[in-house]
Formats: C-alpha cells, sequence, structure tokens
C-alpha cells in the first residue's frame, strides 16, 4: 500500500493548486468587477483564458509524458506556473493579467495528465478509476478552498497578495514533488519505435471510436460543469440570486463541498459497481439525461436558483469525470499520456469557448434590451441544449458501434 500512496498524494497536492486557481476567478469576479470594471464578457475571457493556455499545451504534453515520464514534465510545467502567477500578482492592465493568466493555465497543465498517466500504468483498471476519482476530490478541495477561504483571506493580502501566496505552494509542491514521487513513476514504458515520440499516434487516437464517441460530451457538457463551477455560479449567485459577494462566496463553497463528497464516494464505489456490471459508459448513459433535464430545469427558474440547486446539478455531472479514465483504458500503454492529453484539449477548449461564450450571449441580450435575469436563463438554456445533443450522439456512436461489432461477428461466423 505505501508505494501507491507514494504515488498519489504528491500528484493529488499538485492538481490542488491547479484547481484553485483555476476556480478563484468565481470568487474574486465581484472585486474585479467593481476594481478594474470587468463586464461579463471581459470576466468570461479573463477565467477562460486560463484554459486557453492550458489547452495549448495538451498535444505536445502527451508526447512529452510518454516520452520523458510525468514527474519531471510536471516539475518542469510547474516552474512556468510559479513565474506566471507573480507576473499576475504585478500586472497594471488588463491585457497584463490575460497574459499572465494564460502562462498560468499553462504551467499548470500537466497537473492531472501527468497523474492520470502515471496511473495508468502503475494501477489496476478499476484502482485507475478510483484513483481518478480521487483525484477530482482533491481538485474538488482546491476548488473548495477558492470560496469562503478566499474571500477571508483577501482583506488582509488583496488579491495580488494571494497570487504571491500562490506562486510560493506551487514551487513548495515542484519541490515535494521531485523528492517524494518514486523515480519509476517517471519511467517511459517500452514503446514501438513508430509510436514513441513526437506528434505520432494521434491520428489513430482522434479516429478511435471510443474517442469519438466522448469527445462532443467532454467539450459541451463536462467542459460546460468546469465553466459554470469555476466562473459562472458566482456571477449567477450575485446577479441572478441576488446575493452579495460574501454570500456568493458561501454559495460557491457549499457547491464545491458538494462536489469534494460526490468525487470521493465516486471514488469509493465504482469499482463495487464495475464488477456488477456497471461500467463507466453505462453509469455515464444514465447520469446525462439526469444532469440535462436538471441543467433546463436551473434556467426555467432563475432566480429561484440557489446555491443547493447548482450544487445538484453540479453533482449530477460527476459520474461524466469517468469519461477521462475510460478513453485511457482504450488505448495501448505507450499512447496513454497523448490519448489523456487528447481527450483533455477537448474538454479544455470546452471550457474556454463555454466561459467566454455564456458572458458573450449575456452581453449581447443586456444590451438587447433584456433583463440580466433573463438573459442568464437564455444562456444557460443554450448551455443545456447543447447538453442533450451531445448526449444523442453519445447514444448514437454507442449503437454504431454495437451494430459494427455484430456485423463483425456474422461476418466471422459466415466464414
Amino acid at each position: 500500500m505505501k508505494r501507491p500512496v507514494l504515488l498519489f498524494l504528491p500528484f493529488a497536492f499538485g492538481y490542488f493548486f491547479s484547481a484553485l486557481l483555476r476556480a478563484v476567478a468565481a470568487t474574486l469576479a465581484p472585486q474585479f468587477s467593481v476594481e478594474l470594471g470587468l463586464g461579463a464578457a471581459d470576466l468570461g475571457l479573463l477565467a477562460g483564458v486560463f484554459f486557453a493556455g492550458f489547452a495549448s499545451t495538451q498535444l505536445p504534453l502527451g508526447a512529452a509524458l510518454d516520452r520523458f515520464g510525468p514527474k519531471r514534465v510536471l516539475v518542469c510545467m510547474m516552474a512556468v506556473a510559479v513565474l506566471a502567477c507573480a507576473a499576475f500578482a504585478m500586472a497594471q492592465s488588463f491585457e497584463a493579467l490575460l497574459v499572465a493568466r494564460a502562462l498560468t493555465g499553462v504551467g499548470l497543465s500537466a497537473g492531472l495528465m501527468a497523474a492520470l498517466t502515471s496511473f495508468r500504468h502503475a494501477y489496476s483498471p478499476e484502482m485507475q478509476l478510483r484513483a481518478s476519482s480521487w483525484m477530482l476530490m482533491t481538485g474538488s478541495l482546491g476548488m473548495l478552498m477558492s470560496t469562503v477561504p478566499v474571500h477571508a483571506l483577501l482583506p488582509l493580502v488583496g488579491w495580488r497578495g494571494l497570487f504571491w501566496l500562490s506562486a510560493v505552494g506551487i514551487a513548495a509542491c515542484a519541490a515535494f514533488i521531485w523528492w517524494v514521487v518514486p523515480a519509476d513513476a517517471s519511467a517511459q514504458t517500452a514503446a514501438p519505435p513508430t509510436a514513441s515520440g513526437g506528434f505520432a499516434g494521434y491520428g489513430h487516437i482522434c479516429r478511435h471510436p471510443v474517442f469519438l464517441r466522448f469527445a462532443p460530451m467532454g467539450f459541451w457538457h463536462y467542459g460546460g460543469l468546469v465553466a459554470v463551477q469555476a466562473l459562472w455560479a458566482g456571477p449567477w449567485f450575485n446577479q441572478v440570486s441576488g446575493l452579495d459577494a460574501a454570500s456568493s462566496a458561501r454559495g460557491l463553497f457549499w457547491v464545491n463541498l458538494a462536489m469534494l463528497v460526490a468525487f470521493a464516494s465516486l471514488g469509493a464505489l465504482v469499482p463495487r459497481l464495475s464488477t456488477r456490471g456497471w461500467g463507466a459508459e453505462r453509469l455515464i448513459r444514465w447520469a446525462s439525461p439526469v444532469s440535462t433535464a436538471l441543467l433546463f430545469a436551473v434556467a426555467a427558474m432563475g432566480s429561484s436558483a440557489g446555491p443547493a440547486m447548482l450544487a445538484l446539478w453540479c453533482v449530477s455531472c460527476v459520474l461524466l469525470s469517468l469519461s477521462q479514465a475510460t478513453v485511457g483504458q482504450a488505448f495501448a500503454a505507450h499512447l496513454v499520456g497523448r490519448a489523456l492529453s487528447a481527450f483533455n484539449l477537448i474538454i479544455f477548449l470546452g471550457v474556454f469557448s463555454v466561459q467566454w461564450g455564456l458572458g458573450l450571449v449575456i452581453d449581447v441580450l443586456v444590451t438587447q434590451g433584456w433583463a440580466r435575469v433573463a438573459a442568464f436563463q437564455s444562456a444557460f438554456a443554450v448551455l443545456a441544449t447543447g447538453c442533450g445533443l451531445c448526449y444523442w450522439w453519445f447514444l448514437w456512436m454507442g449503437s454504431t458501434r454495437e451494430r459494427s461489432g455484430q456485423s463483425g461477428m456474422a461476418s466471422k461466423g459466415a466464414e
């Protein structure tokens, strides 16, 4: 048991900071709106460029993970995050904030993928699903800390001091990972010469039926979850539900606490469910329509949909997280870093698109004379509609795979 724990804890520590800094924009949104005069589209862009920077590294990151190993890649990337947090703390213009925020995303982009790549090599399939869920639980803890604790810290250090403290924390975390993670956790799995380095293998990955089946849902539904949790839940509480900044922070705290409990429970239950025939694909098949219906309910309820309703919707999306481990298990070990990073690219392109897109929809509707509450409701209804379309694609691709499998079996039988 000692070795699995030594492998898990340092990666979890690193992912904690990644989740905290991706979500802190929701807590800081009221302060940025007042102090910097940012509108909804500007807030969406400032939060979203983190994910654009995150997404920009995923393809080279996947190749690097397969070639150099997760430990070395993660520590090097975290050094970039340290510098980016310092730059954000010193920024004097909106443009400088955007650049620093994007570079923070670049520096923290390896947190989850490095961990999942190591887990793919070291753990059994059931343990991979459990470790993946518990990594996301750690992420929820980081997002939890970005709410009430950050709001309480702001009067003492300000938002600039918060990013200086983050830089120090990430530097300490990188040193911890380098010291604690076993050397063999970063060793490259032997790979065929044609697929051992560079960008080789991405064409095969992107054409794979499992990747194609989950990609739209990862982009829109899972990406939409992160977009709302990391940014738009805060403005919803503040501008739709009518909560003040402190109450909004408390609302975000309860949302992220619910997510933490949900991921912890999922990590404990998923191996047992898997042995009883409830694999990841079956769980997602049942959970996705429930989640979509709840999001339509949030949009319809408007100001009546407070923290409890948003928390319920976020928890209903938790099973979608199993798609990452499912995609990783569909590929050979020498391609797992690239497969996971390619899928992560899809997710975070979705996060960036949804975060900025929701802000654009809201601003356009408000300039057309819509009430702000109605504009938020319409934007969330658009997101829910997209989730429904992605679920239809998921079902259609699944039925196509089944028909192809049956045709192949029939052909072999005829032979």
